[in-house]
């Protein structure tokens, strides 16, 4: 790189203190999050990844040093937004992975659900019961779900907002794993019915207008650049 490309000092020492007022940003907003998903963390969060880009970018540049930042999730970075510059509408794109650690309390859940609404829509599942049961014991409860851990979920998802599920989650049985919601931009709102085949199939990278990503890996990321604890 020639000298003329190069940033001066004082270009490296603005960004420098760009992250320090990034960190203040970003410790303001943990401070006052009002929950789990507060927008105003992702934000500071995001500025404070760019700054602390910027800054490495600059330092590297510069005087040929690197920083140890290393921002979760940069590799998987969106691709440049092509999307239209006023969007009309916009998609939301949800995807929330869940264990099944504890199949029983699942089942214990839905058949309470059941129970309290003998006329709830179920999915329709062979399930297995036991024919030595009296068939009015047996009930529609028991039709509903049973042993079926695929007739539980569809009780379960049925009964409760996504959103409720996952801040309950224990309380069915089932274990957090990675999630993400992406908002994509649309020139036009689609006609009714028009993607329900295949709901997931036209999402497109470059429409994304922005995106939340959680994951324990982001967690494991910033232990390991923590160190080992001291004694």
């Amino acid at each position: 790189m020639s000298d003329a490309a190069q940033p001066t000092a004082a270009e490296v020492r603005a960004a420098a203190e760009a992250v320090k007022v990034a960190l203040d940003r970003h410790l303001d907003a943990v401070e006052r999050r009002t929950g789990d998903d507060d927008p105003a963390v992702y934000d500071a969060f995001n500025e404070l990844a760019a700054a602390a880009e910027a800054y490495d970018e600059r330092l590297y540049d510069r005087y040929d040093e690197v920083t140890p930042f290393e921002i979760p999730g940069s590799d998987d970075s969106l691709p440049p937004y092509t999307g239209p510059e006023e969007p009309n509408a916009v998609s939301v794109l949800i995807r929330r992975d869940y264990a099944v650690v504890e199949p029983q309390r699942l089942l214990a859940q839905a058949q309470r659900i059941a129970d309290a609404d003998p006329d709830i829509d179920a999915p329709v599942i062979e399930v297995e019961v036991d024919t030595d049961v009296d068939a009015e014991e047996r009930g529609n409860a028991v039709a509903i779900v049973g042993g079926s851990v695929h007739a539980a979920l569809g009780v379960l998802f049925g009964e409760y907002e996504p959103d409720e599920i996952a801040s309950r989650h224990k309380e069915f049985g089932l274990e957090e794993g990675d999630s993400t919601l992406w908002v994509a931009a649309a020139e036009d709102l689609p006609e009714p019915g028009e993607w329900l085949n295949a709901p997931f199939e036209q999402a497109d990278p470059q429409q994304v207008v922005c995106r939340f990503d959680v994951s324990s890996v982001f967690d494991d990321e910033f232990d390991e650049a923590d160190g080992p604890d001291q004694t």
